[in-house]
Parts: structure tokens; C-alpha cells; sequence
């Protein structure tokens, strides 16, 4: 047993940012409402206030936070008025994760997130600065990672354990598929809408003798200047975009080891994430509408549980890019439990398409016939709109299909990007077959399957099947075998 343990001192830093970030939004209301009025002073007040509290809150609750680690347990005491005391076995313990923001990273220090097995994130912990070496310590002996010290690894192998363990595959992106990564992520839109989001919110901070000058100007500009400006500002946006992915995923790297598997990545945040083999639900292959014409591909897993921040995305990503022809040799590497392979798989019949068109097209349809009867003039508008949605409805009709082979289930599916999940049986949690009456007459029905994730579940449905193809993954899911 170890004796209690402070965080490092840097922790009161990381404390004070994280204390700003929760009350800026509340305060800055205010400090906008006290400039407009000329009162400089209270502002002045104020900010010196919630300054020398916030201060105080962080360096007493470093002062109060320890952990004490134990041969088979992590204990944590915290709370400077209410004490808390957490114990966390390392049975409950499903991953470690390490990661490094550039404070961490000068300094030498790490931040170990250790997530257990329920979906309460207030029964797990997060050590937010302790030496990279401490953090390392805490990982292996929570983790079971046989990185043994070296007066033990004698007593080890005369016991006949097992050694340290070695990596069974390993694959890393390089950096122009990152650079290509970071020019078809899509991230160009996110990048523009919160660009918007910023402007309307400072635009009231905006002197309106600035903001009518320049409004004037670029009024008074020509066409083909305002045209070029947008272009530029797109361009810059855009570029801003590929910046954000190539510093997020930079030298991504993921390592199968016999368990589990170990991810890094991040050029100014370096993050190291731990994936259980156990807690995998479902391997998916994403590709957006801008991937797919070029052979692009994303990899993501669906995990079972876990703490849900607001960073975390719906699926984890075990690989940025990769071609679409590189995906069965990535499984067959890193997944081998996992098959990909689409040939053979059942496709929708032809009946079910008017479904799929009707369903898309009904709400455009019925605003078209309303606004041809009260303004003819600009019909157009939604008819244009209901052409592009049987375009749509026609291209997810062409994409949804499923495959089964004796442990495995795939499901192909498109909303606007094509999504196929390869779903082990072992991991449906539910089977439900559904009908109405037109379905009953055509000899269709629809599907809709489930997994466990971190968002309590996730369902894949495939919609208009023949009774028979529907019949037939029942029969799979419930191991019936027709006579």
C-alpha cells in the first residue's frame, strides 16, 4: 500500500482554467451590461473578487484532494467542506486513458481518466496532473499491463507468468492521408457555423460606429470584390478546418495488444486511449458524401458504457482514413473477430422503393402543391426541393441491405453518409420485426435491432425486407433452425 498522494502542484492551474470556463458565460452578460453603462469600476470589483475566490476554491481543493494507490484498488479523498471517499477496484476498471495538453507536456506531467464499468460518470475518476512516470505507474498496476519493474521480472518468470505483453499489430496513419483527412472531414461546415455563432454573439460588443462603417463599405464594393472576399474568407475557413483535424488526429496510432486496444494521437494535447476488446459492441465504416466518390472510409467502434463528456463524438474512432479496398486487411490485422465482406448481401427488393420515396418526399410534395396554388410564380422552389429527395430517397433504397454469415451480422444503411456495421451475435441485445397493414399484403416487414453503447443503445433498422429475408435473421437471432 502507498501512502496518500497529491496531485502536482500544476493542478491548481488546471483548476483556476476550468473554474474560468464554467463562469464566463454566466459573468460576461453582466461585464457587457456594466460597460455599456460606464461602470469600469465595478467591473473592476468584480473581477477581482471572483478572481481571488476562484484562486482560493483551487488551491484548497488541491490542497484536499488525495489518492492512495493499493494493490488492487485506487482510493481517492476529496471535497474541501464535504468530504468524499472513493474506492475503485481494478475489476470494476474498463480503461485508463493518459492525454497531454501543452501545460502537461512542458512540464513533464500527464492527466490519467480512469473509466469504470457502469455508465455513472460519478464513480469514475480523473487525475488532472501527476509526473508521466506516476501516471504510467498508476496505468500499469490498475490495468494488468505486465510492464513489470525490474527487480520483480525474475520472481516473474521463475513463477512462470505471463511477460510483458507485446503488441500483436500495428497501424499509423500517415501524414498525407491525414492532410487528405483533414480536407474531406466535413469539418469546413462546423468551422463556418461556429464562426457565425461567435460573430452574433459579439456583434452587440461592436462599436455601431465600426460596425456601420464597415457595413457601408462593403456595400459600396463592387460585385466581383465582395464575390472574391467570400471566396478568400471560405478558403481561409476551410484551411482552418484541415488545421483542426490534422492537429487533433497528428500521428495517430493504433496498437493491438491480446486484450485491447491502445490509441494515441494529438499534436498539441497528446491523448493515449485504452479500448477492452470486451466492451466493443459493434465495428462500423463510415463514408460521407465527399469520401465516397474517392474510395475513403472512416473506422469507428461502438463501445458499451463509459463516462459521455461533451467532447466525446457518438463513435469512437479507431482510424481517421483509410481506402475503402484497405478495410478487410485493417480488420484482418487489428479486428480479426470482425468480417468484412459485402459480397452476397441481400438488397431491398424493388417493392419497397415507393416507401422510400414517399417517406422523403411527402413533406417537399405537399409544399409544392401548396405554394403552386397560392403563388404559382414561385413554384419551382420546392418542386426542385422534392426532385433532390427522391434523389436521395433512390440513393438510400440502393444502399441499405444486410448480410449474415454464422457469428455476424451487417447491416448497410445511408442517411447522408453510407454507414455499414459489422455486429457480432454475441452482442444483440434485442430483435423486433414490425408490419403494418400494406406491408402484410406486400409480404414486407422491418427489422430493428440493437446493441449496448454509452448512449444506453443504439438500433439498426432496415426497413421494407421480405418476410422470408426477415424470417430468416430472426431464425439467426434466435438460433431456430427450420425443420
Amino acid at each position: 500500500m502507498s501512502e496518500p498522494k497529491r496531485l502536482h502542484p500544476a493542478a491548481m492551474i488546471f483548476n483556476i482554467i476550468q473554474s474560468i470556463r464554467q463562469s464566463i458565460f454566466g459573468v460576461l452578460p453582466l461585464v457587457i451590461l456594466a460597460v455599456g453603462n460606464d461602470a469600469w469600476f465595478y467591473v473592476i470589483i468584480g473581477a477581482s473578487v471572483l478572481a481571488a475566490l476562484i484562486i482560493i476554491f483551487s488551491v484548497l481543493s488541491w490542497y484536499r484532494y488525495t489518492y492512495q494507490l493499493e494493490e488492487d484498488q485506487i482510493r481517492i479523498h476529496q471535497g474541501i467542506l464535504i468530504r468524499k471517499k472513493r474506492t475503485i477496484s481494478k475489476h470494476r476498471i474498463q480503461s485508463i486513458d493518459l492525454s497531454q495538453n501543452i501545460i502537461h507536456r512542458i512540464m513533464g506531467l500527464t492527466k490519467v481518466q480512469i473509466e469504470t464499468a457502469g455508465s455513472d460518470h460519478r464513480i469514475d475518476a480523473a487525475l488532472s496532473a501527476v509526473k508521466m512516470a506516476e501516471g504510467k505507474k498508476i496505468h500499469d498496476q490498475l490495468k494488468y499491463k505486465k510492464q513489470m519493474m525490474e527487480e520483480e521480472v525474475e520472481d516473474v518468470e521463475a513463477a512462470g507468468e505471463e511477460s510483458i505483453a507485446e503488441a500483436v499489430a500495428q497501424r499509423k496513419i500517415t501524414p498525407n492521408a491525414l492532410l487528405v483527412a483533414g480536407s474531406t472531414s466535413g469539418s469546413f461546415g462546423i468551422i463556418i457555423g461556429l464562426f457565425g455563432l461567435v460573430f452574433s454573439q459579439f456583434e452587440s460588443v461592436i462599436p455601431d460606429r465600426f460596425y456601420n462603417q464597415v457595413t457601408e463599405w462593403l456595400f459600396s464594393q463592387a460585385a466581383q470584390i465582395l464575390i472574391i472576399f467570400a471566396i478568400i474568407v471560405l478558403i481561409l475557413l476551410w484551411i482552418l478546418g484541415v488545421l483542426a483535424t490534422i492537429i487533433q488526429y497528428w500521428n495517430f496510432t493504433i496498437t493491438r495488444y491480446e486484450k485491447e486496444l491502445f490509441i494515441t494521437r494529438g499534436l498539441l494535447e497528446k491523448k493515449q486511449s485504452t479500448i477492452p476488446l470486451k466492451r466493443i459492441q459493434a465495428v462500423g465504416i463510415k463514408e460521407t458524401l465527399i469520401r465516397q466518390p474517392l474510395g475513403l472510409a472512416t473506422m469507428y467502434v461502438e463501445i458499451a458504457s463509459g463516462d459521455i463528456s461533451q467532447n466525446q463524438e457518438m463513435h469512437t474512432l479507431i482510424f481517421p482514413l483509410l481506402r475503402k479496398s484497405q478495410v478487410k486487411s485493417f480488420l484482418q490485422e487489428l479486428l480479426p473477430e470482425y468480417q468484412y465482406e459485402i459480397e452476397g448481401m441481400t438488397k431491398l427488393p424493388k417493392k419497397a422503393l415507393p416507401y422510400y420515396l414517399i417517406r422523403s418526399a411527402i413533406l417537399p410534395l405537399i409544399a409544392t402543391i401548396v405554394i403552386a396554388v397560392m403563388f404559382f410564380e414561385f413554384a419551382w422552389i420546392p418542386l426542385i426541393i422534392t426532385f433532390l429527395a427522391c434523389v436521395y430517397a433512390y440513393f438510400q433504397f440502393k444502399a441499405t441491405g444486410y448480410l449474415l454469415n454464422e457469428n455476424q451480422l451487417l447491416v448497410q444503411s445511408r442517411t447522408l453518409s453510407k454507414d455499414t456495421a459489422l455486429v457480432q451475435h454475441k452482442r444483440l441485445q434485442s430483435f423486433k420485426k414490425k408490419q403494418h397493414i400494406l406491408h402484410r399484403k406486400q409480404n414486407l416487414a422491418t427489422i430493428d435491432t440493437a446493441i449496448l453503447n454509452k448512449f444506453m443503445g443504439r438500433h439498426f433498422v432496415v426497413k421494407e425486407l421480405t418476410v422470408e429475408d426477415v424470417d430468416k435473421i430472426a431464425d439467426w437471432y434466435s438460433y431456430r433452425i427450420d425443420s
